[in-house]
Order: C-alpha cells, then structure tokens, then sequence
C-alpha cells in the first residue's frame, strides 16, 4: 500500500525513494569507525588525513549499501515472512529485482574505484569486506558462534581500514576493545531475534535453533567484560600514556561503562538490541554519553 506522498511521485520518483530506502543510510553510522584511527592517532586537524578519512567513508557507506542490496535479493523470499522486514521495498514488491541488481553492481564498482584513490592496501581491505559479507549471506550467517564473529569482523575491519587509509598504527589494545564491543553488539542482536521472533525465527534464521537466551546471556556477559577490560588496559597503556603524554584517558572509562550499562537495559528491559545503531541514536541518555565521550577524549588527547 502507498501513502499519500508515494502516490504524488512518478514512477522513476518512486523508484530512486525506495531505492534509497534499500540503501538503508541510517546504517552508515556503523562507518564512523573509520574515524578511530584519525581521532586517536591525533591527525583531527591535519586537512590532508581529515580528507583520505572522509573518502574511506564514502567508500564504506557505498559497498555497505551495495552489500545491504545483495542481501534484500539473495533473502527476497525469507524477508516476505518475517514481520519487520516483509515491509522492505524489495520483499514489499514496491522496487522491481532488476533495478536493485544494477544498482548493487555500480555501488560495488563505484566503492572499488573509489578506494583505489586512497591506496592499494585499502582497496584490499574493501574487497577484503566484500567477500566476508558474500561469505555471510551464504554460509556463515548459518554457522554458530561464527556467525556472531562474522558481524564482528565487519567492524574489525573499519577500524583497519580506517587506520590504513591515513597509513598511522592502531593500538592492539584499541584492536582488541573493538572486536569485543562489536562480539558485544552482535550477540545482544541474535538475542533480540531470539526472543522477538520466537519459534518462527528458526524458519527465518536457522542458526537461531542452535542459540538459547541462557547461552546467549553468557556469552554477552564474557563480551561485556572484554570490551570493558580491553579499554581500561589501552588508556592505562604505557604505549597510550607515551602516546598523548597523559595518564588522564581513564577517566573515560565511567563513561563508557555507562554506555554499555545503558545499552544492556535497553536490551534487558525494553527488549531492544535489532539494531544496535538505532538503539543508541533514538535513547537520549545513551546518545549523551556517546556526545560526552567524545568531547572529553577530544579534550584529554588534544589540550
């Protein structure tokens, strides 16, 4: 069914609207990753480096809404009896395959050409993004446990190419917290599923059959307490403290322990987590801890 201002379009209107939808732009927020390296390797204010960030992220957000296209095409006839997505453009039958599929192949092409500028390593680390979510649509979002890790690798991998568009070294510290945050934000998504979808999830997503809430809860609590241990070690690093000449970045922990505690009542007791970027965009307190972190790290790295 179209609305009123669906139905005022023309068709080729229409079409670039629910193409956009199946973009999904809201899930670029997952690319300000690529800004970790530039943040934290104290380059905020070179223009140069500030420039390259910029257009790793164009990149990023290209494939990643070339990706999110393949996936609407390869799961058209699943997305039709979930729930949620049954009312995407292409599961809807509001945007014809044929046009997603050009559109899939240029965004693709596009992202490639354009991580080319910044340099070959990079370029590698896209195609390298490619083939993992490929892989994912096709077998590993089936495999236990590694399915979970596959969804963790896509931000692993932002934080590397990041780090390698502006060619600076990352913390393994840094490395590490991030692996864990994003094992954090994958498993409070597969419980989400869970307990949202019930027993027609296992038809949905089958991996679901091999996951329980118990299983899931322990494993949240073992990522819990990575990330949060693995950032506590990076400020209190001697390589960090030589790094900004300051022992004053733990002072961020509180913040970020408030973070995930807020994120973890979310899930717990409001029964979110689907999308994680959505979930800390549309909570005020957890979006004024994310402003908060930022100005104070700003602050601490660049006073």
């Amino acid at each position: 069914m179209m609305g009123p201002k669906e139905e005022s379009l023309s068709p080729m209107g229409a079409t670039i609207k629910h193409l956009w939808i199946s973009m999904r732009p809201k899930q670029w927020t997952k690319n300000v990753l690529l800004f970790a390296a530039l943040i934290f390797s104290q380059n905020l204010f070179k223009p140069g480096r500030v420039l390259l960030s910029v257009v790793a992220f164009i990149a990023f957000c290209l494939i990643s809404s070339g990706v999110y296209l393949l996936n609407d095409l390869i799961d058209i006839d699943k997305d039709k009896k979930h729930p949620e997505k049954s009312r995407r453009p292409l599961a809807s039958g509001v945007l014809d395959p044929a046009v997603a599929k050009t559109a899939c192949v240029f965004l693709l092409a596009l992202s490639f050409l354009t991580s080319l500028f910044i340099n070959r390593v990079f370029a590698g680390i896209v195609l390298g993004y490619l083939v993992l979510q490929i892989g994912y649509f096709y077998f590993l979002k089936e495999a236990v446990i590694l399915d979970v890790f596959s969804i963790a690798a896509g931000f692993f991998l932002r934080v590397i190419a990041g780090a390698e568009a502006i060619e600076v070294p990352i913390s393994a510290w840094l490395l590490i917290c991030t692996l864990f945050l994003s094992l954090f934000l994958g498993l409070g998504k597969r419980r989400h599923e869970l307990i949202f979808l019930g027993e027609g999830g296992k038809d949905h997503r089958g991996v679901l059959k091999d996951y329980n809430v118990p299983l899931l809860d322990q494993m949240v609590g073992v990522a819990t307490a990575g990330t949060v241990i693995s950032y506590a070690l990076y400020t209190l690093s001697h390589e960090t403290i030589q790094k900004f000449h300051t022992q004053n970045l733990w002072l961020t922990i509180p913040i970020v322990l408030y973070g995930i505690f807020r994120y973890l009542y979310l899930v717990y007791q409001k029964e979110k987590g689907g999308n994680p970027e959505n979930v800390f965009f549309e909570d005020r307190p957890a979006l004024l801890s994310m402003v908060l972190y930022a100005i104070v790290v700003g602050i601490i790295i660049y006073s």
